[in-house]
């Protein structure tokens, strides 16, 4: 079994469990669930901010513990003050040390979108994802069916929540493209491998059709890989790690955005 496999199988006994905890008429009642979502696909093409979502992310299967002591209070206001578009919250425990209480964290201290960053394989994580104040949900092609993937999306979209597709691969993208996702994610990491390049951004690009926003995921350390990404009609830059790897998260997200307007403010990088 490659890690995503492992993952997923994890995640079936965990959601079974978490049904039987936590009952859907138990989530309906969070105070967050009847509330309005708040767009990333229109936070992200806000001129004003970076198109950065900020990651809190305690550890990775590659890469161990990475940062264990994280204040989610403290990082996600920090993200937000540093001119981050939105935020992404871990909510995986077993693999990445995150949980529902994070997001819940991050949602009371934020007014900007937040996307709930877990491994959805089943309609009960949707509903959870609203009931903990989620404005969006990842949805992985390569852990679900065509078919799963749209019925989930179908779901997602009923709820008020939108949906970032993510892919690794131009096979994954071609069996995806309907009018229920609304962000497409190029994820450069692989995830049976872990090996991570910005060639797999650059490569499917031109697949993606306009109307999608562009999402490039992992392996973004450098500023000037924003500003490359840009030219390929990439809107949102999905960071956790270049910042989580820092004791204080919010301060890298902060010098790291400062440095992509100096080497080329969005308003002047040509499309």
């Amino acid at each position: 079994m490659d890690i995503l496999d492992k993952i997923l199988a994890h995640k079936k006994k965990e959601v079974d469990e978490r049904k039987s905890l936590f009952p859907v008429k138990l989530l309906e009642k969070s105070i967050y669930f009847p509330g309005k979502t708040v767009s990333l696909k229109k936070y992200l093409k806000r001129p004003d901010l970076s198109g950065v979502i900020a990651e809190i992310k305690r550890k990775s299967p590659s890469k161990g513990m990475i940062n264990k002591h994280v204040s989610v209070e403290k990082t996600s206001i920090g993200y937000m003050q540093a001119g981050a578009s939105a935020l992404s919250v871990l909510t995986d425990f077993e693999f990445f040390g995150g949980t529902n209480e994070d997001l819940k964290t991050a949602r009371k201290f934020n007014f900007c979108p937040i996307l709930r960053k877990e491994f959805i394989i089943d309609e009960y994580q949707i509903i959870e994802a609203k009931s903990i104040g989620a404005d969006a949900i990842l949805l992985i092609a390569a852990a679900l069916s065509a078919d799963r993937l749209k019925q989930l999306a179908i779901t997602a979209r009923s709820l008020g929540l939108e949906v970032l597709m993510e892919v690794h691969n131009a096979q994954e993208l071609d069996g995806n493209l309907h009018d229920e996702v609304d962000l497409i994610g190029v994820n450069n990491r692989n995830l049976k491998t872990f090996e991570v390049s910005i060639d797999t951004s650059r490569n499917l690009a031109a697949a993606i059709p306009s109307h999608f926003v562009k999402v490039a995921e992992s392996g973004i350390s450098a500023p000037e890989t924003i500003v490359e990404l840009k030219q390929f009609g990439f809107e949102g830059f999905l960071i956790g790690e270049t910042f989580m790897k820092h004791s204080r998260p919010e301060l890298a997200c902060r010098r790291f955005i400062t440095a992509v307007n100096q080497v080329g403010h969005p308003d002047t990088v040509e499309h």
